[in-house]
């Protein structure tokens, strides 16, 4: 009994003709980047102000740490809790603030200037960090991860 098979094992020209059409464009774009002719990451603020995006909803919000591993958030202006994050719970959120809380530490910032969170008026949320201009665009993490930080934003007066 013989094994050999018969299969012709070149690659169809157009496949060919199609990868090299991908590697041009892909060199291309990633020479145009490296080369300062295109933007090397998103800006949203800028893409914000040149469509003239305005803030929909804003809250300033403090958040502080409980002994027992809980976040409190609450209304600067007020005082009013507006949530409280409990040890192991919304581990985006927590991750998020934690990023923003590290930047501060770092600039030797405390924790009692106020976070603003941010609903644009075309739908996305942000949450902007005055003493550091750090910026956490939400929205970029999907629906469930929005709906987290919507809803610090119920009770806010724009």
């Amino acid at each position: 009994m013989s094994h050999a098979h018969d299969h012709d094992p070149t690659v169809p020209k157009e496949a060919l003709i199609a990868a090299g059409a991908l590697l041009l464009v892909i060199l291309g774009l990633t020479g145009a980047v490296t080369s300062g002719l295109m933007p090397q990451e998103a800006n949203p603020e800028a893409s914000r102000a040149a469509s003239n995006v305005a803030p929909a909803e804003q809250r300033d919000l403090h958040f502080a740490d409980r002994d027992d591993g809980a976040v409190v958030i609450s209304d600067h202006a007020t005082g009013e809790t507006v949530k409280v994050i409990g040890y192991g719970e919304e581990g985006f959120t927590r991750a998020t603030l934690r990023r923003l809380a590290k930047r501060r530490a770092a600039a030797g910032i405390g924790a009692e200037p106020p976070f603003t969170l941010t609903r644009w008026e075309n739908g996305a949320l942000s949450l902007h960090d005055p003493q550091t201009g750090e910026h956490a665009e939400i929205h970029g993490y999907g629906a469930d991860h929005s709906a987290a930080f919507a809803e610090l934003l119920e009770g806010a007066k724009s």
